[in-house]
């Protein structure tokens, strides 16, 4: 843990950022995913994949078939690499002739113990109308490199605000 860092205490049915591993987990989840812009449902999944790093709220991998993918436009020249996942692919959203950059990313070639991903698409939530888990509206983590859902269910203080890229 890093020093300094509170951990706020986890509720009922809460789960503390800070008690999630490091190197990261990823495990699947029957949770109803639904990402939503301009009017537009672009994700309705239960079937999504979800990644937990300690301090980062969760990033959801959404299965490209529960993508609308008529939308997704790989964006060009953009690509980061993920010490755990390896290098990203980013795409952008365009709807209506309104192109909305890099709202998510994919790994075509993850690591071995990220094999599951593949293909699969994460959404920054900053960046788009709506994220939702059930029924629980999706707040972005603070900052704009992390893509991780903060909802009622997880608790921090999350990485990606100012002065937690040191964490």
């Amino acid at each position: 843990m890093r020093a300094g860092v509170q951990p706020e205490q986890p509720g009922p049915g809460q789960e503390s950022v800070w008690d999630y591993p490091r190197p990261p987990r990823l495990e699947a989840t029957d949770a109803h995913i639904r990402v939503e812009h301009a009017g537009r449902v672009v994700v309705d999944s239960r079937n999504a994949l979800r990644v937990l790093e300690t301090s980062h709220p969760p990033s959801y991998y959404l299965p490209p078939q529960d993508v609308d993918m008529d939308l997704m436009v790989e964006s060009p020249g953009r690509s980061t690499f993920c010490e755990w996942k390896g290098a990203a692919t980013y795409y952008d959203l365009v709807l209506d002739g309104l192109v909305t950059p890099r709202v998510a990313w994919a790994y075509r070639s993850p690591s071995d113990s990220f094999a599951a991903i593949r293909d699969h698409l994460s959404f920054y939530p900053q960046l788009v109308d709506a994220c939702w888990v059930d029924d629980d509206r999706v707040t972005p983590v603070e900052g704009s490199f992390y893509g991780g859902w903060v909802t009622s269910r997880v608790v921090g203080p999350f990485k990606g605000g100012p002065g937690t890229m040191g964490w």
